[in-house]
């Protein structure tokens, strides 16, 4: 049954575009309270923000929001920012 379950799902997200799948993507990120690394890069511009149980969620207008491990609230655009579970 679980594996029904899960091949639905796969074949549900093939069916979706790439723009829906970010969508999707974004979606259970802000689902999930967790330790992240939130990294911006734009051309020579590199920066890192790390978060401890926390989350980071995303708005209409195409950021992320979140605050980070020195209690700074951080507003990055969703292109060209990356978020990877530690």
């Amino acid at each position: 049954m679980t594996i029904i379950k899960l091949l639905g799902i796969l074949v549900l997200l093939a069916g979706c575009t790439q723009d829906q799948q970010n969508q999707l993507s974004r979606k259970a990120i802000e689902l999930l309270d967790g330790n992240y690394l939130v990294t911006y890069a734009n051309g020579s511009t590199t920066k890192n923000w790390t978060i401890h149980n926390g989350k980071v969620t995303t708005s209409e207008k195409g950021y992320y929001y979140f605050w980070d491990d020195k209690k700074h609230y951080v507003q990055t655009p969703i292109e060209n920012t990356f978020i990877e579970e530690i």
